[in-house]
């Protein structure tokens, strides 16, 4: 029986221990950070058409924001 108990705490801490590593790595910015990068660099490469287009956009919005700024009363 002591064996059959010994096994089921063995297996519970091996899933524990997956379980925390998991959200270890989750959890690390840093890497999580690297791997977004990777990422993005490799649809990029991949790519590159629609991230022209979407910092095309994102300037004009930004332009759009300042003109609004320094044109309206408030």
């Amino acid at each position: 029986m002591s064996d059959t108990v010994s096994s089921t705490v063995s297996a519970a801490r091996a899933r524990l221990e997956h379980t925390l590593d998991a959200i270890d790595d989750k959890l690390d910015v840093q890497k999580q950070a690297g791997e977004l990068a990777q990422r993005v660099q490799r649809s990029y490469r991949a790519n590159p058409v629609p991230w022209i287009i979407g910092a095309t956009a994102a300037a004009v919005v930004v332009a759009g924001l300042v003109v609004w700024a320094i044109v309206t009363d408030d």
